[in-house]
């Protein structure tokens, strides 16, 4: 892929802490085709359209969504309506909930509460806009169901770049290095998040784009190291399982901070993008205890050298 077709579109949100360098959107365009990925929240859809204007984008052909979760997707019915031509691409489980999203608007408040009403309200994407298909633009866009940050979730690889939304988690870099972490929440299954990851490193991306953050070369060693924090995660989850409840989620925090070296890269990031990431982790943690407290004790000893 010719990376000069391709553009971050950074979602910054400066009311609140740390979401810098967290949300983006990602526009491409080869003179043919343009698409953009994850338009981000309605909050940010002022601060996209501003920026598709710089870029000169006055049609989109698709809107590629990652995942239907508000930080991504909330935004995409007001972005039609500067857009009506464009088609939008989900998971066939995701839309339903985009043309009726009182229910996704629910959920996304009682997950998230008041980032919740910061983020804004989802609005609905017209039925006859949205739809899923397998290949995109003669099968040179390839769609692919990657199910385990979400059940609804979909990567696409464009020639040899990958647009992996939260498959391998979350990364920033830091001095010396990266940090790296797994998005996991409720309802978290570890072999069907595993098998995703690797039937996308059978293709063999050269990069690849991290929703949460940006463009990385050497994609299968990211993809790799994502397979591996899952595995440690859980078995971290598995270690701790004997802690008081009110406790459990510190002493899960203080195993992984010994075991696990990328994300003890943690302690490097800025102040408030620590706080941010604080912020998500109970969440993230949440998912991998409830995935170890239903499996049986046969199970989760074998987690232990899994």
């Amino acid at each position: 892929m010719n990376l000069r077709h391709l553009h971050c579109i950074d979602l910054d949100q400066p009311q609140l802490e740390g979401f810098r360098q967290f949300i983006s959107a990602w526009l491409y365009r080869d003179g043919s085709t343009s698409l953009l990925v994850d338009p981000g929240p309605l909050s940010t859809i002022p601060t996209l359209l501003e920026r598709l204007d710089h870029h000169g984008v006055d049609h989109l052909d698709y809107v590629l969504l990652t995942h239907i979760h508000i930080d991504h997707a909330g935004g995409t019915g007001a972005l039609l309506q500067a857009f009506p031509d464009a088609r939008v691409i989900c998971h066939p489980e995701g839309i339903p909930h985009l043309v009726s999203p009182d229910k996704l608007w629910q959920g996304s408040r009682k997950v998230l509460g008041p980032l919740a009403e910061t983020y804004g309200e989802i609005g609905a994407v017209p039925a006859d806009k949205i739809h899923f298909a397998d290949t995109l633009v003669g099968g040179d866009i390839r769609v692919l169901q990657t199910p385990g940050h979400a059940a609804h979730h979909l990567s696409y690889m464009v020639d040899d770049l990958l647009f992996a939304g939260e498959v391998a988690g979350v990364r920033n870099e830091v001095a010396g290095g990266i940090y790296m972490r797994p998005a996991t929440p409720p309802r978290f299954i570890l072999q069907v998040a595993l098998d995703s990851i690797d039937r996308l490193l059978a293709l063999a991306p050269k990069r690849m784009v991290f929703a949460h953050y940006g463009l990385v070369d050497d994609a299968p060693r990211y993809l790799q190291m994502g397979r591996h924090q899952l595995k440690l995660w859980v078995r971290g989850a598995v270690e701790t399982i004997d802690s008081e409840p009110d406790v459990r989620e510190a002493r899960l925090m203080n195993w992984l901070l010994a075991h696990d070296p990328i994300f003890r890269n943690m302690s490097k990031l800025p102040t408030d993008i620590q706080a941010r990431e604080r912020y998500f982790l109970g969440n993230t943690f949440k998912g991998i205890i409830d995935y170890v407290d239903h499996l049986s004790t046969l199970e989760q000893e074998q987690l232990l050298s899994f």
